[in-house]
C-alpha cells in the first residue's frame, strides 16, 4: 500500500461565479487535419454534434481549423474561402451551424503565412479579417501563431495579440471568444483572449500521417527529443505549472482532447479527460463525431464529470507525485473536492491511500465515483483505493 501526504487547502469562503466557464466544443484538426476538410463534412460533423447528445451535454462551438481558406488573400486583403473544398463559403456553415444550435468557430493567423506558409496572415489585415467574421457571423476565433515572414520575437507576439482584442473589442463589443494558440504561457493572456495554449501540440490521429503514430498516453524520459508532439501526461503537466492563473473568465488550454480512436485504450481516455476537467480545461473535442465508440460517448458526455470542469472556483493541478503515483485535485465553488488518483506505472496495480485531513476535510465525507456515476463507501479519515496500471479513479468528495 501506498500512502500520499496530499499539500493541498480545500477553500474558505465562497467565490464568485464568472460569466463565461471554460468553453466547449469540437475542433476539425486531430482528425481531419488541413486537407481532409470540405464544405459536406463540416455539415455532417455538425448534425452528428446534434445527433450524438454532444450539443445537448453542452459541446456548443463548432471549429473549423486550418484547411477552409484559399492559398492567398483577395485583393483589398481579404480572406477567400477555399473554392473547391468550401464553394458557399464560410457564412454559409456558420448559418447552418446557428439553424441547429450550435456556435460557429475559425481557426486564423495573424503573421503574414499560415502554418502551410499561404500568405493568408492577418499582420495589416486584422480590421479587414475581423469585419468579415462579424459579417459572416463568426462566434470563435482561433488564433494561431504559426508564421511571420520576418520571424516572431516576443515584442512582436505580444503586439499582434493586442492589437486583435483591441479591434474585436471595437468591432464585436466582446461576441466574438478569442482563443489564443502560441503554444507556450505567456504572462499576459487573461487580458487578451479567454483561453491559450499553455502547451506545444498534442499527439493525435492527424499526426499518424507525418509522424507514424497516434496519440500515447506517457511514453516515457526523452519523448520530447524525439518527436515535435506531446504525450498526454507531457501536456498535462505543463499546463498544470500555469493554474494559479486561471480563472476571472480566462482559462489555461492544453490543446483539444484525443478521445476516440486516436491511439489511447478506455481508460487511457478516462484519466485523459478527467485530467482536462480537474485543470478546467476548455474542452474541445478533436475526434470523429461520425464514428463515436460507446466507450468514448461514456467517457464525454458524463454529466458529473463535465459539471466538475464548468465549475468555476479555480484551475485544478496535481499536488502530489510519488514515483508512479499522481494526485490531482480542484476544489468546487460548492466545497466539494474533485479528486484523481493516477497509476502512471504501466504493470503494476497500485493501492492508494487517501487522508482527508490532507486535503482539508473532516467529518464523513462522501465520495461519488465519477465515472460510474455511483456512490461508494463514505470516509471518515482516510481510505484505501486500488488503482490498476496506466489508470485512474475520478473521485467527487462532499461533507455529509
Amino acid at each position: 500500500m501506498l500512502g500520499l501526504t496530499i499539500l493541498f487547502s480545500c477553500q474558505t469562503k465562497e467565490k464568485e461565479p464568472e460569466s463565461l466557464p471554460p468553453p466547449m466544443g469540437w475542433n476539425s484538426w486531430n482528425w481531419y487535419g488541413k486537407n481532409n476538410i470540405d464544405e459536406e463534412k463540416m455539415k455532417q460533423c455538425m448534425d452528428a454534434m446534434v445527433d450524438s447528445g454532444l450539443l445537448d451535454a453542452g459541446y456548443e462551438f463548432f471549429v473549423i481549423d486550418g484547411g477552409w481558406r484559399h492559398t492567398e488573400l483577395g485583393a483589398n486583403g481579404e480572406l477567400l474561402s477555399h473554392p473547391d473544398k468550401f464553394p458557399k463559403g464560410m457564412k454559409y456553415l456558420a448559418d447552418y451551424a446557428h439553424s441547429i444550435g450550435l456556435k460557429f468557430g475559425l481557426h486564423t493567423v495573424p503573421g503574414t503565412h499560415d502554418c502551410g506558409r499561404d500568405p493568408v496572415g492577418g499582420f495589416g489585415n486584422e480590421a479587414v479579417h475581423i469585419q468579415q467574421f462579424m459579417d459572416w457571423g463568426v462566434d470563435f476565433v482561433k488564433l494561431d501563431k504559426c508564421k511571420h515572414e520576418d520571424g516572431w520575437d516576443e515584442e512582436k507576439i505580444k503586439a499582434t495579440y493586442f492589437k486583435w482584442r483591441k479591434v474585436l473589442d471595437e468591432k464585436t463589443n466582446g461576441k466574438i471568444v478569442l482563443s489564443v494558440s502560441a503554444y507556450k504561457w505567456r504572462d499576459w493572456y487573461p487580458e487578451v483572449c479567454t483561453m491559450a495554449r499553455t502547451t506545444r501540440d498534442i499527439a493525435a490521429h492527424v499526426t499518424m500521417k507525418s509522424v507514424g503514430h497516434m496519440a500515447v498516453f506517457d511514453d516515457g524520459v526523452g519523448s520530447k527529443k524525439k518527436r515535435g508532439y506531446g504525450t498526454v501526461m507531457e501536456i498535462a503537466e505543463e499546463n498544470s505549472k500555469w493554474a494559479q492563473y486561471a480563472g476571472n473568465g480566462y482559462w489555461n488550454d492544453p490543446d483539444m482532447l484525443v478521445t476516440g480512436e486516436q491511439g489511447l485504450n478506455f481508460e487511457e481516455q478516462k484519466s485523459h479527460f478527467a485530467l482536462g476537467c480537474i485543470m478546467s480545461s476548455p474542452l474541445f473535442l478533436g475526434n470523429d463525431p461520425l464514428h463515436m465508440t460507446e466507450e468514448e460517448k461514456h467517457i464525454v458526455l458524463n454529466k458529473e464529470a463535465i459539471a466538475i470542469n464548468q465549475d468555476q472556483y479555480e484551475q485544478g493541478k496535481k499536488i502530489l507525485t510519488q514515483n508512479d503515483i499522481e494526485l490531482w485535485a480542484k476544489n468546487l465553488t460548492n466545497g466539494d473536492v474533485a479528486v484523481l488518483l493516477l497509476n502512471r506505472n504501466k504493470t503494476i496495480s497500485k493501492s492508494i491511500q487517501l487522508n482527508l485531513q490532507d486535503l482539508g476535510l473532516t467529518g464523513k465525507v462522501k465520495v461519488r465515483d465519477v465515472y460510474a456515476s455511483r456512490s461508494i463507501d463514505p470516509v471518515v479519515e482516510s481510505s484505501d483505493y486500488f488503482v490498476d496500471p496506466i489508470s485512474s479513479l475520478f473521485l467527487l468528495l462532499s461533507i455529509e
